[in-house]
């Protein structure tokens, strides 16, 4: 039952940074819907109509009008995929490397089990931490909504934070592998985080730029958040984030199997 134990371990060692992030994610919702209904008792339609067309386009701000575009616009545009890559990057580039730096990565090397196995359950520990994250994101948002009154469908909720888990599990992935594959924290954190910097990038030129935006379908803002992504529905699109995390991931286990350990 050594596999078992190790995944219970690497959920047991991250609790307190989750119930961390967890608890500011859920304030951040708190805080953003109980401006709501200020911000929807003043002339929105005079206001909306004073931003720049390119920001309107970049930020959906045009649905602002009601609950569910007031929080894609204030939320999920920028600040809540930043909360979910963060986390999901630092802490994919701690379960590998941050413990070989840390030289303890030796004492998971003599276990009576393979290395593929453990990166494996280092994988799947990452993606119940992002799970984790994700519920208290739908709760604070189903309760801010009922508070506050912004009239969300459970639905729909549900879309957003299912577009924000795959983001940050397609990102943690990366960063894990990463981190697996070159032993280096650091080194991985900032390849991960300069690959969701060029992906911001790429979404937001090619919204504001029309020769542009045939290449918005590659960065993984556009598959998560083009549609909202508070709405009925979630992109076949979306579907991008995981299988170009689960790729990296798969090849980082072959390249990790074989690599010298800093132990």
């Amino acid at each position: 039952m050594v596999v078992s134990a190790l995944f219970a371990k690497t959920l047991r060692d991250q609790r307190r940074g989750l119930v961390g992030w967890s608890i500011g994610t859920a304030l951040t919702v708190v805080v953003m819907a109980a401006i709501w209904p200020s911000f929807s008792a003043i002339d929105l339609t005079a206001l909306l109509s004073q931003y720049p067309e390119a920001m309107k386009q970049a930020f959906n701000i045009t649905s602002m009008t009601t609950g569910s575009g007031y929080l894609n616009a204030e939320l999920f545009s920028l600040m809540l995929p930043a909360i979910f890559i963060i986390f999901a990057v630092a802490r994919g580039a701690r379960l590998v490397a941050g413990e070989e730096e840390d030289q303890t990565l030796d004492l998971l090397a003599t276990m009576p089990v393979s290395r593929r196995r453990i990166l494996i359950e280092k994988g799947l520990a990452l993606a119940v931490d992002l799970a984790v994250l994700a519920l208290v994101l739908l709760a604070s948002l189903l309760l801010s909504s009922v508070a506050f009154g912004l009239d969300i469908p459970f639905l729909h909720a549900l879309n957003g934070v299912v577009a924000m888990f795959l983001l940050g599990l397609e990102l943690g992935l990366l960063s894990l592998a990463f981190s697996a594959a070159t032993g280096r924290r650091g080194l991985s954190v900032g390849l991960s985080a300069g690959l969701a910097g060029a992906s911001y990038l790429v979404y937001l030129a090619a919204q504001l730029v029309d020769g542009l935006r045939p290449l918005r379908v590659v960065s993984p803002f556009y598959q998560a958040i083009s549609d909202g992504p508070i709405g009925p529905s979630l992109p076949p699109i979306a579907l991008l984030m995981p299988v170009v995390g689960l790729v990296g991931f798969a090849v980082a286990v072959v390249v990790f199997d074989r690599r010298d350990l800093a132990v």
